[in-house]
């Protein structure tokens, strides 16, 4: 990750997200967020370029999330959390607008995007100690809305593809999680088997609406699934998936196509029945840096690339 001042002085630094436009198969375009900034790659990941050149910078702004408008192919929008603030751009990530959420300036730790984002226009961003801020104008305006949210540290965030009818999401939290079902404004507590527990990750079956069905990652349980939207858990692979979970990703055909993919702390596991049985990505593959993140942009078919943002900084695709 090169051609600027600001991202060559800092390379070994983890990648704390990856988005990938819809469109991927044809425009190739990924985002990877860095301590450093923002950076976007026009060729699958094969090269990158710093995106926040416009902001004319004296310093490095870190950026801790991104995440792209679901109309990114003809709305070119992406959202990049930091420190106090998010940054929006509306041309691909060419120039970009600074929105500073109410204060005190909270840490954003992560980012959704509404499925129906065009008409509605909602976002909503979690923070690492003042909990959830809601947008309903495209990122222009936004309102903390934590009632009945009672830990504010949050992880990750899941948003239902069918946000438009069911408005449920979910986040998970230094202590577990919390699902709403009125669009962001009020949340109640979702009880997991384990008690008390990091949720370092959340995945939603992209037939929510119909299945109910989302995982859950944990710091040190392992991976935990729930079919009837988290009033019940199972745990997955308790030998195959000890403890970690970054990061989980389903296939864009689930349950039709149950493929799970998780990344663990040093390693890829792959699931093609729906968690009950699991191997190793590819054999052999082992990233003793770290694993920090993980995209999937065209699915879990093994012929196609994945993308491993590292925790020493680089994006490796491995294909």
């Amino acid at each position: 990750m090169n051609d600027s001042p600001v991202a060559e002085a800092q390379m070994e630094e983890l990648v704390y997200a990856l988005a990938a436009s819809p469109n991927f198969s044809q425009d190739q375009i990924i985002f990877a967020a860095r301590p450093s900034g923002l950076y976007r790659s026009d060729d699958g990941g094969q090269s990158w370029r710093y995106s926040l050149d416009s902001l004319n910078l004296s310093e490095p702004l870190p950026t801790t999330t991104v995440a792209l408008s679901p109309d990114f192919s003809s709305d070119q929008t992406v959202f990049a959390g930091s420190a106090g603030g998010v940054l929006r751009s509306t041309d691909g990530g060419q120039t970009w607008q600074v929105i500073m959420l109410p204060p005190p300036p909270p840490v954003v730790s992560g980012i959704v995007v509404s499925p129906d984002y065009t008409r509605d226009g909602v976002v909503l961003v979690g923070s690492t100690e003042d909990g959830i801020f809601r947008s309903a104008d495209r990122g222009s305006h936004w309102t903390i809305w934590n009632f009945g949210l009672l830990d504010l540290n949050i992880l990750c965030l899941a948003i239902s593809p069918n946000f438009a009818e069911d408005e449920t999401l979910y986040a998970g939290t230094d202590s577990g999680i919390f699902r709403s079902t009125n669009g962001g404004r009020a949340w109640r507590e979702v009880n997991l088997p384990i008690g008390f527990e990091p949720v370092l990750s959340l995945a939603l079956s992209p037939n929510y609406g119909q299945d109910n069905t989302l995982f859950a990652g944990t710091e040190s349980q392992g991976l935990f699934c729930s079919t009837d939207g988290g009033e019940s858990w199972n745990r997955l692979g308790e030998e195959a998936i000890p403890d970690i979970v970054n990061s989980i990703i389903l296939s864009p055909e689930y349950p039709a196509k149950p493929d799970l993919l998780v990344a663990l702390s040093q390693n890829l596991r792959i699931s093609r029945d729906g968690g009950q049985s699991w191997a190793d990505w590819k054999p052999g593959l082992f990233f003793e840096q770290g694993i920090a993140s993980v995209l999937a942009p065209q699915g879990l078919d093994p012929a196609t690339p994945l993308h491993v943002g590292l925790v020493t900084g680089g994006v490796v695709r491995v294909e």
